[in-house]
Parts: C-alpha cells; sequence; structure tokens
C-alpha cells in the first residue's frame, strides 16, 4: 500500500528513492486521523465507556478490545514509516528528530501488544476504581507510552532547533508549543485523574500532537519534491 501524497500536477519524474521516501512520509499524514477517528468512534459506541472521564487505553480491554489494540500497532507502524521517510530527507541535517519519532512510533505498538488493565468500571465488572493488582502487561504498557510520549516531546524540541537554525522561526514555534502543549498533556494524565478537563486536555494535545507529525511529513514531502526537481 502507497501512501504517497500528490503535492503538485504533472508528470511525477522522480526517482525510486524519491518515489518511497514521499510514500514513507505520506503515512505520517494518515497517522492522526486514523487514531482519533478509531478511537473516538470506540469511545462513542462502546457501551460504559465514557469519553470525558476514560483513558483510551481502556478500550483494549473487553470482547471487542481488538479494535483499540490494532489501532494502536496501525498506527505505530503509520508513525514508523514516517520516521524512516523523515531520516531518508533529513540525513546529514537531524539525526535524533526522526529517532525519537521512531520511538513513539514502537511505542505505540508497544502500548497495543501489552493491553492496560480494566479499571473505572471499563468493561463491565472491572473494579470501580484503579485495578486491584497491577499486572506486568498494565506495567509495560504504562512504561511503552510513557516512553513513546517523552520521545515525542524531544523530537518536537530537536525538530525546533534544526527550524531555528534555518531561520524558519513559524516552524520553530509550532514544534516547540507542540512539544510543550504535548508534555503538560501527558503530566496530567499521567497523574491518574479522571477529571474530564485532564481527559480532554490529553484528547487535545494527541490531535496537536498528531497534526504536528502530519505537518513535518508534508514539509518534508515537498522539501523531497523541490530536491527532485533541482536534480
Amino acid at each position: 500500500m502507497s501512501a504517497a501524497i500528490s503535492v503538485e500536477g504533472g508528470r511525477d519524474n522522480c526517482t525510486r528513492g524519491d518515489r518511497v521516501t514521499k510514500s514513507l512520509l505520506g503515512y505520517g499524514v494518515l497517522a492522526g486521523p486514523v487514531y482519533v477517528v478509531t478511537a473516538l468512534v470506540q469511545g462513542l459506541t462502546r457501551p460504559g465507556f465514557d469519553l470525558l472521564h476514560d483513558d483510551v487505553s481502556l478500550l483494549s480491554n473487553g470482547s471487542l478490545g481488538w479494535i483499540q489494540i490494532a489501532n494502536f500497532v496501525v498506527t505505530g507502524t503509520f508513525v514508523l514509516a514516517a520516521a524512516v521517510g523523515m531520516s531518508r530527507t533529513l540525513r546529514g541535517r537531524s539525526t535524533w528528530g526522526p529517532r525519537l519519532v521512531g520511538v513513539f512510533g514502537a511505542g505505540l505498538i508497544a502500548a497495543g501488544i501489552f493491553v492496560a488493565d480494566p479499571m473505572h468500571g471499563f468493561p463491565a465488572g472491572a473494579p470501580a476504581g484503579g485495578p486491584e493488582t497491577v499486572s506486568v502487561h498494565g506495567i509495560l504498557h504504562i512504561v511503552a507510552a510513557a516512553i513513546g510520549f517523552l520521545c515525542l516531546v524531544a523530537a518536537c524540541f530537536v525538530l525546533a532547533r534544526r527550524y531555528a537554525r534555518e531561520r524558519r522561526a513559524r516552524w520553530m514555534w509550532f514544534s516547540l508549543l507542540t512539544g510543550v502543549v504535548f508534555l503538560v498533556a501527558f503530566a496530567g494524565v499521567a497523574s491518574g485523574s479522571s477529571n474530564a478537563v485532564v481527559i480532554l486536555g490529553f484528547w487535545a494535545g494527541v490531535v496537536v500532537a498528531f497534526a504536528w507529525i502530519a505537518a513535518v511529513s508534508i514539509d518534508l514531502y515537498r522539501q523531497t519534491a523541490v530536491s527532485q526537481k533541482a536534480a
């Protein structure tokens, strides 16, 4: 499956390597919509789940839990593909930015493999509060998510520095603000609070983070197209 996106009309004379790079970056655009739409539809339709108070990770439990597990794995794979595309485009200009984005993708995959413990009454029969005993899977889910989220924050700051060197102020501030917003959102949900403001804040942070990945992917896609034209 190719995720190449069209920037300009006309005949595409790019090399095979450029086509591969652009296709990989296209997955960075797809990742956010796939994750957010899939999670929202589940949150709105699965009995007992409260979008204003429950963590999305809880959707991995129950008879339909495979949907959210697949959502984590597929989205993480898309982010990993985009990270490879970023690395190919930024070769010699930024090493750690793409790597950190890749760790975020790997963290999403791991969060799908290691399912969060049922809690807050979801699914039916789960404890009303936190789990009575945290399972190994539950611990690994938390660790994978934390590492992935923090690496995404770091990626925002690393690429902000690159944009600053290139004197692209708007992209620098976009990256910095995305990193700060996502860090604050993650800190809120990591506190264990089920307050509606905290949960909605995390949703907002997730949307902003995926929007940043998509925007950076499109920016690098265009750079690949420009480089090909100049060749």
